[in-house]
């Protein structure tokens, strides 16, 4: 029996029609995840095509229906179609030629089953026609698809081998579509392997890890990438016990899923540590900030108000949230600001310097301390400070 690619809305995209139709009949199919996300029932995001025309040609006919293209990825075959509802990434069908665990070299072909050889696991390795949507299924991806098994593609220390990257790609795949059954012989590659991880760059590890970590739940993977030895080698300071209460109280408070706050909860407390971990995945300044001051952490954060107020929201969140603190009271809640400067101090007699920064730093002690009372209280607060 023929399987073909359930109906969704991204399929109605006439932008997406129009590429089709300018690279003419036969001449494109979908692919990857646009195709395995549909068959699951999840919405798609990106939407890949794969074709045989070589890229040029691909550039040419559709700079001739004025679509405008970006030669993304030209020396892999990939071009990047500049559509009103999103970019789509148009690839030549290819098959490596040379890899070396980081990059590939590859060779232009027009066989559709030697581009789905060259993919990492089966179910992305699923073709359907944008015309009959029938899908073209080389390796059984389907069958993988409806069991949730996460399964390379042929032998699985060979595929790792052309892309040690792939180690990791598994974990997050498995954390996100697989079942509790996972694939022995991946994971006995991906333990074997393990140590090929240290030959990526940092960033490609750091950003591939923050994937797993955003995902809905990725304790139980993270727990198994210890045991499995792939976790000691990219971040030995892990504590997949703190992360799994990290997800519960998250659940349990509706707090979306958030990587950096995982990654911190990883980590034990200790800012030192989290500037080094930050630089060893290549986070921003941003991200490298808030991680520290996720670090800082105590069993005690103190009220929730009080934290928002002195550290920020999403800092306060961290705090509380890996402390199994109530998170509730910043609900709604809009950061206040202290209604009194210094120059009203200065108005009431008090020369300018320390003793203005002194007294308006008490009186905003006072008034986080007292839940933010109102400009009335403040007055009097200032009015106390200014009698002692």
């Amino acid at each position: 029996m023929t399987e073909r690619l359930p109906h969704a809305p991204w399929q109605d995209r006439e932008d997406l029609a129009e590429v089709i139709e300018a690279l003419g009949p036969g001449n494109a199919r979908y692919v990857g995840g646009a195709v395995r996300d549909t068959l699951m029932g999840i919405a798609v995001k990106d939407v890949d095509l794969a074709t045989p025309l070589l890229p040029g040609e691909v550039i040419a006919r559709l700079n001739r229906a004025d679509i405008r293209t970006v030669p993304t990825g030209i020396e892999h075959g990939t071009v990047t179609a500049v559509l009103p509802l999103g970019p789509v990434e148009i690839t030549t069908l290819r098959h490596d030629v040379s890899t070396d665990g980081r990059r590939a070299t590859v060779a232009f072909t027009t066989e559709w089953q030697d581009d789905a050889a060259r993919r990492d696991f089966t179910m992305n390795a699923l073709f359907a026609d944008p015309a009959t949507k029938e899908i073209t299924d080389f390796f059984s991806g389907l069958e993988d698809l409806s069991e949730r098994r996460v399964r390379f593609i042929g032998d699985a220390r060979q595929r790792i081998q052309e892309d040690h990257l792939r180690i990791l790609r598994y974990f997050r795949f498995q954390a996100r579509f697989g079942s509790h059954l996972p694939d022995l012989k991946a994971e006995t590659a991906c333990t074997e392997l393990a140590a090929t991880l240290k030959g990526l760059s940092r960033e490609r590890v750091g950003m591939e890890m923050m994937n797993i970590l955003g995902l809905t739940n990725p304790a139980p993977t993270i727990k198994s990438m210890q045991e499995l030895g792939v976790l000691g080698v990219i971040l030995s300071e892990a504590d997949p016990a703190a992360l799994n209460m990290l997800v519960q109280n998250e659940e349990e408070q509706g707090a979306a899923p958030d990587a950096l706050r995982r990654l911190a909860a990883l980590l034990p407390p200790d800012p030192t540590l989290a500037k080094q971990v930050a630089s060893r995945f290549r986070l921003s300044n941003a991200q490298k900030k808030r991680l520290v001051c996720a670090s800082a952490r105590d069993n005690d954060p103190g009220t929730a108000r009080a934290l928002a107020y002195r550290l920020g929201r999403d800092e306060a969140l961290d705090r509380l949230l890996m402390a199994g603190a109530d998170t509730a009271p910043l609900s709604g809640w809009d950061i206040p600001q202290l209604p009194l400067k210094g120059g009203e101090i200065v108005q009431r007699g008090i020369a300018a310097g320390p003793d203005v920064a002194r007294i308006l730093q008490a009186v905003e002690t006072r008034w986080v301390d007292e839940g933010f009372p109102g400009r009335d209280r403040v007055d009097q607060l200032l009015d106390e400070e200014l009698t002692r």
